[in-house]
């Protein structure tokens, strides 16, 4: 917050307000989202934030593939991209496929990736919470028999929005899962969006798993209840699908 005058009121405005003369070629990249015992001060998701201001692009990588791809796009830009990343994700490994260790390997913004493909429900999830999502649609498959189809966005501003419209007419039933607020979040725009574009297709409403509305407590325990984990997510899925 102490340099967010900069970001939003300088660089994501020069390059209009200079009619298109001067670029602003900056990443900003840093933790967002909830960490592990840092209190409201340092744990909180601003996706939707930095999402619904003109002149920003923001990317929110999942896994080291998303990391490298979309940084490395973000460099290229000639304008501002905020780069969020959860904490709790740096120590995790995940898997690199040949393309992606290749030096010329880049992930263009606006491209979501189907980390599960699934039939009967479309969970659209960002950061962190495509791993819990990816566990989450494996409980469903045991428990229910129910074949979930996990997005992770990777890019919040452009927003892949053909990429969500085409599965959930494809299972006709919608999650979304963010760790942001849950008024005017992350899950708020892509409901919205679903319901403008694939109104027709949906069995049931769409439903959103997101953070709470509280500053985030200190509090182990209470700090776990204020942030979607996979049996919320189980449970809400159950709910939509009425298994």
């Amino acid at each position: 917050m102490q340099a967010i005058d900069q970001i939003i009121n300088s660089a994501a405005k020069t390059h209009y307000m200079s009619g298109g003369i001067q670029p602003c070629p900056i990443v900003f990249r840093g933790p967002n989202g909830f960490a592990a015992g840092v209190a409201a001060q340092h744990s909180q998701d601003y996706s939707a934030w930095y999402g619904s201001i003109p002149g920003l692009k923001v990317v929110a990588p999942w896994s080291a593939e998303d990391a490298k791809g979309l940084l490395k796009a973000a460099i290229r830009d000639p304008n501002p991209v905020v780069v969020l990343e959860n904490e709790l994700l740096y120590g995790q490994t995940f898997p690199m496929s040949d393309a992606a260790l290749k030096n010329d390997f880049v992930i263009p913004f606006g491209k979501a990736k189907i980390e599960r493909p699934g039939k009967d429900l479309t969970i659209v999830t960002l950061s962190r919470n495509v791993g819990l999502s990816l566990t989450a649609a494996e409980e469903l498959k045991s428990k229910y028999g129910v074949d979930a189809e996990v997005i992770n966005l990777r890019s919040v501003k452009p927003l892949d929005v053909e990429a969500i419209v085409k599965s959930v007419k494809k299972t006709r039933r919608m999650m979304c899962v963010s760790s942001d607020f849950p008024a005017f979040g992350v899950g708020s725009e892509i409901i919205a969006l679903t319901c403008e574009y694939a109104f027709d297709y949906l069995d049931a409403p769409p439903v959103r798993v997101t953070g709470a509305e509280v500053p985030t407590p200190y509090a182990q325990k209470l700090e776990e209840l204020s942030f979607p984990q996979v049996d919320t997510i189980v449970n809400h899925a159950a709910k939509l699908l009425r298994v």
